[in-house]
């Protein structure tokens, strides 16, 4: 069933749009010989861009927060996978899943940072901070840096942002409030979440600059996944309202998907996407001062981790 945004939403200049699914920006590729990295593989987006990999012949290395959920979401797939523990709230669950892709020698074309969590309605803290943020953000952050080095020439890293990055507060990252001492919205902090993983993919592309490596973040779309468990009015809402303004996995996975695969976009970083497309950002989001001062502070605290 065609959504009614579908219906007034033009194609954009990749040629693909708001209905376009995961199989269709990959529809005649071939992965065969790539290797690819998907935190949050055992559900929603994440096990659809695993599935949709592993079908045109990818390996897909599907990180979930236990093994067990991650050798139960590789089974259902088709195709080479390999399952790994990645609890991204836990840095020494992230640093071990590192240290297994650097034992085994696996370089990556692609990391797919899918993994997240949103709209905790009460404040919670991990490490001494507002949970969303060092789940969303500082266990990609540790994950990324660390893998680096095994990141290909022509290598990608894809952060999954959203346009929920313009809840955030104006500038972005509240850097005095981190812990969520100072006042808690469980929606403003998931959007600075989502603004850090875009400043960070724009930080991370500067870093990158000079080599054929790229990063962008993406907007997937709003979708009804188990992210949305914590909120019962959210979820009575994806319910009702789906089938007319809501994108379903398929097509929700196919932005980062295209990001990560799509010979078009490989000299393209630093970027933000939405259905498969460049898209703008709130302006603040644009900052190469904040961007610079988030990875800073970011090292500062992975620094002082156990």
């Amino acid at each position: 069933m065609m959504s009614l945004y579908q219906l007034f939403k033009a194609k954009g200049p990749s040629g693909f749009d708001y209905g376009t699914t995961a199989e269709q920006v990959t529809e005649g590729m071939s992965l065969a010989g790539g290797t690819m990295l998907v935190t949050g593989c055992n559900s929603g987006l994440g096990l659809e861009t695993m599935r949709v990999l592993a079908l045109r012949g990818a390996r897909v290395i599907g990180t979930a927060r236990t093994i067990e959920k991650a050798r139960e979401a590789c089974a259902t797939v088709t195709g080479e996978t390999v399952p790994l523990a990645c609890e991204l709230s836990d840095p020494a669950s992230v640093r071990e899943c590192v240290a297994s892709v650097e034992a085994a020698g696996i370089r990556l074309d692609a990391m797919i940072c899918n993994a997240g969590i949103m709209g905790l309605p009460k404040l919670e803290r991990v490490h001494g901070y507002e949970s969303q943020f060092f789940t969303n953000h500082i266990g990609h952050f540790i994950l990324v840096t660390g893998l680096l080095g095994q990141l290909t020439e022509t290598g990608r890293v894809v952060m999954l942002s959203s346009t929920a990055h313009t809840r955030a507060k104006q500038g972005g990252i509240e850097f005095d409030n981190l812990d969520g001492g100072k006042g808690y919205d469980p929606w403003r902090f998931y959007g600075q979440s989502k603004f850090a993983n875009l400043l960070f993919a724009k930080e991370l592309a500067r870093r990158l600059a000079g080599t054929q490596r790229t990063a962008n973040a993406v907007h997937p779309g709003v979708i009804r996944t188990n992210l949305i468990r914590h909120n019962p009015i959210l979820n009575m809402a994806a319910a009702v309202f789906s089938p007319l303004f809501l994108k379903t996995v398929a097509q929700g996975a196919a932005t980062q998907v295209y990001v990560a695969t799509n010979p078009g976009v490989a000299n393209v970083s630093g970027e933000y996407f939405a259905d498969c497309n460049v898209a703008t950002p709130r302006a603040d989001a644009m900052s190469a001062t904040t961007a610079k001062q988030l990875w800073e502070v970011s090292e500062q605290i992975v620094a002082m981790l156990p």
